[in-house]
């Protein structure tokens, strides 16, 4: 594949076209699959070599970063996570395009972040066709356990993304949103300040 043609795919990627995965996979450098199964493997008292992994594996890695083994990224290095991060058991980037995440993020056991999709019409999924959105998770966002976060969706500042949900539409900030599909429900408001406390 010739520089120009590989430019001209990358184009057609970057506008949400479909490709194959023949024309993409000159991109194959970019994963970081070896460093992702030795960070899987890495004991939990290997404090700086998880962290030195996450920096050899992310696009770009804040501080004080938790994300709790095992995790699966389709490349890893289209993923850019910000400060204080945490990511529990089983979560897994289809990072095709990047997917951005902001500071202070919490992401419960079992969340998907899903970039890329696939053509309804069976013909157009020959050579496993699909097009890729970016997926941006804006600061202090909670994602519930087992929720699936599709191509295109941004998620607004301080929202919470109920258990089971399926976030096909972006959410606006300080929201609670759940369901399938992923609905807004109500505002977060001060109210929200005194819950769960002893002062009832």
């Amino acid at each position: 594949m010739t520089h120009a043609h590989e430019e001209e795919v990358l184009a057609r990627i970057a506008a949400g076209l479909v490709h194959t995965e023949s024309e993409a996979a000159f991109q194959a450098s970019r994963r970081r699959t070896e460093q992702i199964f030795a960070y899987n493997h890495t004991p939990p008292g290997e404090v700086e070599k998880r962290r030195a992994l996450l920096v050899a594996i992310f696009g770009s890695v804040g501080e004080r970063t938790v994300l709790l083994p095992p995790f699966h990224a389709g490349f890893g290095s289209n993923v850019h996570i910000g400060d204080d991060f945490f990511g529990n058991v089983n979560l897994t980037f289809i990072d095709d395009v990047d997917i951005r995440i902001g500071d202070g993020v919490m992401i419960a056991p079992s969340v998907t972040l899903t970039t890329t999709g696939h053509p309804v019409h069976p013909a157009r999924r020959t050579d496993f066709g699909r097009f890729s959105e970016p997926i941006v998770i804006e600061d202090k966002v909670w994602i519930g356990s087992n929720s699936v976060v599709l191509p295109g969706v941004r998620i607004g500042y301080g929202s919470v993304i109920g258990a089971g949900s399926v976030v096909s539409r972006s959410i606006p900030p300080m929201t609670v949103a759940l369901g399938a599909p992923c609905r807004v429900v109500r505002a977060i408001t001060d109210e929200d300040l005194t819950t769960r406390t002893a002062e009832r």
